[in-house]
């Protein structure tokens, strides 16, 4: 799919040089004032993006915007959850390379307000808010049960040390996915299709906004233009949150561009997993790809036509 649609993102330089956003409108004390303002919004949103192709984000007009949150000190200095090298050295396997680039981050601003952490039968992962009430996630932390259905999922916005409480916690009522992907390891096909959409039972995303998505183009393989973020369990156990910038991604040359693995060297733990890879057009955040899998020599996320294809059958269906 080569078309102006899939230009190049901004540099991580050029983003790292974007300035605060303010909100334009102040923050509503009514609540019910303020749900029918955001509800207004969001149909001025969802009026643009129905159709098949990429997928808008939202930022509601009482949020600031912020494009590069500074390191949380106070998150930083606590304890780590465990000792990384220790842990990995029977198992002979390196999934930071070169010195830990990953910055912990306590923000509320548009667009780290709609990550948040993800919690199944099977552990904690990480997710995104891609639409009014859907995430975006890897698919190897839902539980496939035995009767062809999928098991709870529970989805924290911005999670810091505990739900936030203005956020709260939101259940899933329906689970989205194109291959059930089963851990402890991840083959070659799994690795191709390890995303899933879980539909909430709120509409969360009408106060935390959310991201905007786009199918990932081998065109931009290379490139550091791409910012993570996720929960991970080395350095923070999971309650807080990290983000790393300038990431090159370069996806699986051998399989097609509408379900492939995408191999990077982002800083990634157990945790991370379902955490979204994305680039800004303009002051715009499009979601490209999920961190999936790593290894001694490649990191790996999750991404393509099908992920996109994905999300958008999921909003149509559940609105």
């Amino acid at each position: 799919m080569k078309n102006q649609e899939n230009k190049k993102p901004m540099s991580s330089e050029e983003v790292k040089k974007l300035k605060p956003i303010q909100a334009k409108k102040t923050a509503q004390f009514d609540e019910t004032a303020l749900l029918e303002i955001e509800a207004i919004e969001v149909e001025k949103v969802l009026k643009g993006v129905r159709s098949i192709g990429d997928i808008a984000g939202f930022c509601p007009e009482n949020v600031d915007q912020d494009f590069n949150p500074p390191l949380d000190k106070k998150g930083s200095k606590k304890a780590k959850f465990i000792d990384r090298e220790t842990f990995m050295q029977p198992l002979g396997s390196k999934t930071i390379f070169g010195p830990d680039q990953r910055i912990v981050y306590n923000s509320t601003a548009y667009p780290w307000r709609c990550v948040g952490r993800v919690e199944t039968a099977l552990g904690y992962a990480s997710g995104v808010m891609i639409g009014p009430r859907h995430v975006l996630t890897c698919a190897h932390v839902i539980d496939f049960l035995s009767n062809g259905s999928t098991g709870w999922v529970k989805f924290y916005p911005m999670y810091y040390n505990g739900p936030n409480a203005t956020y709260g916690t939101a259940n899933a009522i329906k689970t989205y996915y194109k291959y059930k992907v089963k851990g402890p390891t991840i083959d070659s096909t799994e690795g191709q299709y390890d995303y899933a959409v879980v539909v909430l039972d709120r509409t969360i995303g009408n106060t935390t906004g959310w991201m905007g998505a786009k199918a990932y183009s081998d065109s931009w393989d290379g490139g550091a233009y791409w910012t993570h973020a996720g929960y991970p369990m080395d350095l923070t156990g999971a309650q807080r949150p990290i983000y790393q910038n300038s990431i090159a991604l370069n996806g699986d040359d051998s399989t097609t561009d509408a379900h492939q693995a995408i191999y990077h060297q982002g800083d990634v733990w157990p945790g991370q997993s379902g955490g979204p890879f994305w680039g800004y057009w303009g002051t715009s955040p499009y979601v490209v790809a999920v961190q999936s899998w790593q290894n001694s020599t490649t990191n790996a996320a999750s991404g393509g036509n099908d992920l996109l294809d994905l999300v958008n059958k999921a909003r149509a269906e559940y609105p």
